[in-house]
Parts: structure tokens; sequence; C-alpha cells
């Protein structure tokens, strides 16, 4: 019978470079996406799969990130005189019990596999997810949730998956798969970035449930590709020793937030997706289209 994963981990050191100047002053992961910073994608997509206990890794200038799951209290009581229920309850939404995140330094940029590396001794000896905000998913149900429901049958350690076209394969970790079930494969390993000859067209994107085993493998510090730690290698050298990694191909549409194209698109997305934007936004989509039509 497998654990139940109750704790995930979010790593939110970058610097946010691709925005700037934007990320001069604010967080990446506060950044609005309609009206909710990318990081409440995240902790929404997390809570709704049971995650308990939520671990940030960060580093210097992410004052305004911890700040945001704080309690405003005198917001919510000006909202609460005011008689604006609406509002309110969306601003308690975000707050978050205390006790139930803890904040963990990276204090230098050595890698994604580093950064989960640095929340160890808070996770334990427990299966735990691990969730990169810039990658934001619209699914139902969420995506960790669909990987938590699939992990109950597989055990191991789970990915998130999806295919994309063969020349995109070197921006990603790609699976090797030994066993295609069709939602669920079984890799029989992992390259990171391959340069040539990918072993399959299945990316790995920014959603892990892993066993406490792929922290023993992080604790080697291997340095991999660009240099840096990778989860990837961490997670390749589980498959090694013999223990099982899966692949899940989640329902659902994956929007790179870490780019401004991505960001773009899911603004749109989501805009649409929204009951009380969706008429005006794709009516001015519409003119907006038909506009540049027009001028070509």
């Amino acid at each position: 019978m497998t654990r139940k994963v109750t704790k995930a981990i979010f790593p939110v050191a970058g610097l946010g470079t691709r925005f700037l100047p934007a990320t001069k002053s604010i967080p990446k992961e506060i950044m609005t996406l309609v009206d909710r910073p990318l990081i409440q994608y995240a902790i929404d997509e997390a809570r709704a799969a049971g995650i308990e206990e939520f671990i940030f890794v960060t580093s210097r200038g992410k004052g305004a990130l911890e700040d945001y799951f704080d309690h405003a209290h005198e917001l919510e009581s000006s909202l609460k005189k005011s008689g604006k229920t609406e509002l309110l309850d969306i601003l308690r939404s975000t707050n978050m019990e205390s006790g139930a995140i803890a904040y963990v330094r990276q204090h230098k940029a050595l890698g994604l596999g580093h950064a989960v590396w640095c929340a160890r001794r808070l996770v334990g000896d427990e299966p735990f997810a691990v969730i990169l905000t810039d990658d934001v998913i619209m699914g139902e149900p969420p995506c960790l949730q669909q990987m938590i429901e699939a992990y109950q049958e597989t055990g191991g350690s789970m990915v998130a998956t999806m295919e994309v076209p063969a020349d995109k394969t070197q921006a990603y970790g790609v699976l090797d798969v030994s066993e295609d079930m069709g939602a669920i494969v079984r890799a029989r390993g992992m390259v990171e970035k391959p340069k040539e000859n990918p072993p399959s067209n299945l990316a790995v994107i920014g959603r892990y449930i892993l066993a406490p085993s792929v922290l023993n493998n992080l604790n080697k510090l291997k340095q991999g590709s660009g240099g840096e730690i990778q989860l990837t290698d961490a997670i390749a050298d589980e498959i090694a020793e013999g223990r099982d990694v899966f692949g899940l191909r989640f329902r659902g549409q994956r929007f790179d937030c870490g780019s401004k194209a991505g960001f773009l698109q899911a603004t749109v997305a989501f805009g649409l997706a929204r009951d009380d934007l969706k008429d005006e936004f794709a009516g001015y989509l519409s003119d907006l289209l038909a506009m540049r039509k027009a001028a070509e």
C-alpha cells in the first residue's frame, strides 16, 4: 500500500530574469494571471490533491511572496465593515494556517535538483510532491490530483508528461519508455535536454511525486546538464537502482508561464474560461483580430 502524499516542495528561488524589468521589484511567482498570482494556482492545485504541508525553497528578495500568504487583518476588517462578503471570501481563500508553510533558503543557483535537496530535512522519509509554478495547468481534475490517484495504484515515483514535437525535446527532460499502458507509462530511463536522438517525445513537465530515496540520490550533488544538479538525473538513478518510475499523460493544457508568450497564452485561456469575463474579453479579441486582418 502506498503512503499518503501530504508534503509538496515549491522551488521558487529563481530570479525571473525573462520578465525583467517587472521582476526587479516583485517575485515572478506573484505576477498575476488574470487576478491570481502564479503561486496561488500552484497552491490551489496542491490543496485539491490533499497536500497539507507546503515547503517553499526561496532566495533573497522573496519577501513579498512570503507576505502574500499572511493574514491581511486590516484589509479583512475593511471589507467586512463594507459588507463586501464576496471579496472577503476571496481574500480568506489565500490565507494559510500557521505552521502549514515552511521556507528554506537556496543560497546558490545550482539547479532544480539542488533546490529540492535543500528541503530534504523537512521532507524526511516520506513521499513528496514537487510543483513548478512556471508550469500552469488547466485541467479537471487538477493535474496533481490526477497524479495522486494514479500513484495510489502504481507506487514508486511519478512524473507528469506530455507529448512534444521532436524538435522541441531538447528543452525538456525526456522519458525512455519500457511499457506504454495508455495514460501511464513505465520508464526505463530519463535524459535531460537531449541534444540529439531523444528516446521518445514524452517530455517531463513541472509536476512530480517522488519517493524519499530520490533525496538520497541528490545527496551525491552530482552535476549534470548545464553544470547544474538535475532532478532528472536523481530520478534516473531510481530506475538504475531497480525502483519504479512512471509517467502520467495528464488530462489538461499546460502553459509555460516562465516565458512571455506562454504567460500571454495562459492569460487568454484563463480569461476566456471565466464566466464574468469571457463575453467581453472574447468580443474584444474578435474585434482585434478582425482589425488586424483588415490591415493586412
